[in-house]
């Protein structure tokens, strides 16, 4: 438990952060989940389009701290890779 005042405000910061990164986090999960759907329909156009929506939520999920650089650009090289080789 937060004793000294410094440690309640920290604690306070912490939930709200939590707060916003669950939300950031969550978003990006849903642009993820429709490339995913795009590519089990097999439909190339939805899925290059839900790519190329994806693809800035990613690397601003990176500028705002809730995934590293590497993560996201493996994400997006793997779903690109997917969504090229879709007949």
């Amino acid at each position: 438990m937060a004793n000294t005042p410094q440690s309640k405000k920290r604690a306070r910061q912490n939930e709200a952060r939590f707060a916003v990164n669950k939300a950031r986090r969550s978003r990006i999960r849903t642009f993820l989940r429709k490339v995913e759907e795009a590519i089990a329909s097999g439909d190339k156009e939805a899925a290059t389009a839900a790519l190329r929506a994806a693809q800035p939520e990613l690397m601003r999920g990176v500028t705002k701290g809730v995934f590293h650089k590497n993560t996201a650009s493996r994400k997006v090289s793997r779903l690109a890779a997917r969504v090229k080789a879709i007949a």
